[in-house]
C-alpha cells in the first residue's frame, strides 16, 4: 500500500511541477490522473503483481464512465419524453414491468431505482424483496424482455463495478 502512496505522490508532484502550480484544483487533478496512470500501467512498472489496487480506485476509475451513461440516459429519455409530450411521438404503451434484482445489493437497487428515476419515462414503483424483482412504470412496455436486456445491461456494463 506504501507503494501505492509513494507512487501517486510523485506522479502528482511531477505534474505540478509540469504545470507550474501548486494549486488545489491542479493538485486534485494531478492526483485523478496519477491514480489512474498507476492503475493501468503498474504492471509495466512494477515486477510483482501481488498487490492489486485498492477497491476505492477501481471504483473511482469506473464512475466516469457510469456518469456519462446515466447523463445519456437521461438525455434520451428527455428526448423520447419531450417528443410525446409534443405528441410528434405517440405513447405506444405505459406499463409496468417486472426487473429482476438478481445480484445486486440493496445499495444497488437503490442507486438502480435512483438513476431510473432521474431519467424521464421510467420510475421505480416498488421493489419486492421476496419475488426478487423491482417494479417500474415505463413509458414504452410495448416489449417487455427489451426493457430488462436494457436494465441488466446498463448495470452489468456501467454501475456493478461502482455500485454493485
Amino acid at each position: 500500500m506504501s507503494r501505492f502512496f509513494i507512487s501517486i505522490l510523485c506522479l502528482t508532484l511531477i505534474y505540478a511541477f509540469t504545470l507550474g502550480s501548486f494549486h488545489p484544483w491542479d493538485l486534485l487533478m494531478g492526483v485523478l490522473i496519477s491514480g489512474s496512470l498507476y492503475l493501468f500501467f503498474r504492471r509495466y512498472l512494477f515486477d510483482d503483481l501481488a498487490e492489486p489496487a485498492p477497491p476505492w480506485l477501481r471504483r473511482m476509475v469506473a464512475l466516469m464512465p457510469f456518469i456519462g451513461a446515466v447523463a445519456g440516459d437521461i438525455t434520451r429519455g428527455t428526448w423520447q419524453v419531450m417528443l410525446i409530450a409534443l405528441h410528434l411521438r405517440p405513447l405506444k404503451r405505459a406499463g409496468l414491468i417486472a426487473v429482476p434484482i438478481e445480484e445486486r445489493t440493496p445499495a444497488g437497487v437503490a442507486v438502480t431505482a435512483l438513476v431510473t428515476t432521474l431519467s424521464p419515462g421510467a420510475v421505480l414503483i416498488d421493489v419486492d424483496w421476496q419475488r426478487q424483482v423491482m417494479l417500474f412504470h415505463v413509458t414504452d412496455a410495448s416489449d417487455p424482455e427489451a426493457v430488462r436486456a436494457k436494465f441488466n445491461h446498463f448495470y452489468r456494463r456501467y454501475q456493478r463495478r461502482v455500485f454493485p
